[in-house]
């Protein structure tokens, strides 16, 4: 990727970590119309982002509606930032709830997309805050 002055390039080995956990690290670049100091700027606020926190407090509250808001919340903004694994799984549980009631919800299926959300989703924190400058 071409660099402007002033701006540093994305570190080969934070971009294979991103890659190897199926981020789309090129389709997002050109996005952020080639500048990867831009996101990476934004990138790094995934870590500030409470949406899964949110997302597992309804969960437990049993609040649905508000568990899809947060799922979906969710999943624009991974999607936004190429992290295809977290948005992928986000969408699943926004599906899932989509216009449902309580009752109609597939709690043990909403049970095991939580846990794979969960799981992709602090791998990709755990990769930035190794990678946070």
């Amino acid at each position: 990727m071409k660099k402007e002055r002033g701006q540093e390039a994305m570190d080969e080995k934070f971009r294979k970590q991103l890659e190897e956990n199926g981020a789309d690290v090129d389709t997002t670049v050109k996005r952020f119309m080639g500048n990867e100091a831009i996101y990476m700027k934004f990138i790094m606020k995934f870590l500030d982002d409470d949406n899964y926190d949110k997302l597992k407090a309804n969960l437990k509250a049993g609040n649905f509606e508000e568990t899809f808001n947060s799922a979906h919340t969710l999943k624009g903004v991974a999607a936004n930032l190429g992290i295809d694994p977290v948005s992928a799984v986000a969408a699943e549980i926004s599906d899932l709830l989509r216009h449902k009631q309580a009752d109609e919800v597939d709690v043990e299926k909403l049970d095991v997309l939580t846990e794979k959300l969960g799981e992709v989703y602090f791998r990709f924190k755990e990769i930035l805050k190794a990678n946070k400058s």
